[in-house]
């Protein structure tokens, strides 16, 4: 009913076409009972296949977690830089969790919409140690590795113009090409993401030969991103992130989620669906968070496995930290 309704009301006022086209992702989700999201697939940390062919990774677990609020199965689909906003675009994914950078033309000219910050990180610069560089200052002159096409390229452009030093751009289509590039001396510098540098990192054969400056050029809140008009489909993905930071707030697990489910703390209560219609407000079942947090754990959990300490990046949490314990990561109250 819904979609003959939209479908009606576009040839009446066809400024509203695009946003009836999207209306129904819930049940088109729902309907496929499975979640397909748009992924890296070979970043480190954050989507890639580990040595047993299962899709790992911050972003692939946060996949996990809407598919699971939602009684869905996830199905990952790996897109580079070039096709993501397209797939999204075009229906042929539902979610894209892909290391996306939110920023004004993404939103407004593009017609995205970034439903919250699910890592904040920041462009860096990685040197071997052996030119013995110490801050990005002292890189004038140097040849760098960048991928064409994105914010970062942007972002060393500004750095060097507002440092008045010269460099040499040494492009590549993705970023994969560009690690490879600069592992192969074809480049003094490589510049990306400093989650995305540290996950390279991680895979040279020498890792202990590189170095990443401390420097970053940039604010990167990455987040997932939906379609404009698809109101209803955003709210799930927001609050799926928000039910995740609350958990790690309130001390809620992958382990003991169940047993919080009669917990004392009304907020809590209203979270897990004890009490209140927070969950049949969007369209879903009143345990949708409990399903969530039961598949992947809070958000600290998610961290710590993939990029915190328990993986091979060991990035520390730091802008990633609670609130409460010196970072900038906040949910809204459950209520």
């Amino acid at each position: 009913m819904r979609m003959k309704l939209c479908r009606a009301f576009a040839v009446v006022v066809p400024l509203f076409a695009s946003v009836c086209s999207y209306a129904s992702t819930l049940e088109k989700v729902q309907k496929s009972k499975k979640l397909i999201c748009g992924i890296n697939g070979g970043l480190p940390g954050f989507s890639y296949t580990d040595p047993k062919g299962e899709i790992r990774g911050l972003d692939a677990d946060f996949c996990r977690a809407v598919a699971a609020a939602v009684g869905v199965t996830p199905e990952f689909k790996p897109l580079n830089t070039k096709v993501r906003f397209t797939a999204l675009q075009s229906g042929e994914v539902d979610l894209l969790t892909r290391n996306t950078t939110m920023s004004t033309s993404r939103d407004s000219k593009l017609g995205f919409d970034f439903p919250g910050t699910l890592y904040f990180d920041g462009q860096g610069f990685m040197v071997p140690k052996k030119l013995k560089v110490k801050t990005a200052k002292e890189l004038g002159g140097a040849s760098i590795c960048v991928q064409t096409g994105t914010t970062t390229e942007l972002n060393l452009n500004d750095f060097f113009a507002r440092n008045k030093l010269k460099f040499k751009a040494v492009v590549f289509d993705n970023v994969e090409d560009a690690s490879k590039a600069y592992l192969a001396g074809r480049c003094d510098v490589f510049t990306t993401d400093a989650s995305q540098l540290a996950g390279a990192r991680s895979s040279f054969k020498n890792p202990e030969e590189h170095l990443i400056l401390p420097d970053l050029i940039s604010k990167e809140p990455l987040s997932p991103v939906v379609r404009h008009g698809d109101n209803a489909w955003g709210d799930i993905v927001r609050w799926t992130l928000y039910a995740l930071i609350t958990a790690e707030e309130k001390s809620i697990t992958k382990a003991n989620v169940m047993s919080q489910v009669k917990s004392l703390d009304p907020e809590v209560q209203r979270l897990l669906g004890g009490t209140g219609t927070l969950g049949t407000d969007m369209g879903l079942k009143n345990d949708w968070a409990v399903k969530a947090i039961a598949e992947t754990g809070n958000y600290g959990e998610i961290f710590n496995r993939n990029v915190g300490k328990e993986s091979a990046l060991k990035l520390e949490r730091g802008l990633n930290s609670l609130w409460s314990q010196g970072g900038i990561l906040y949910s809204p109250p459950f209520n």
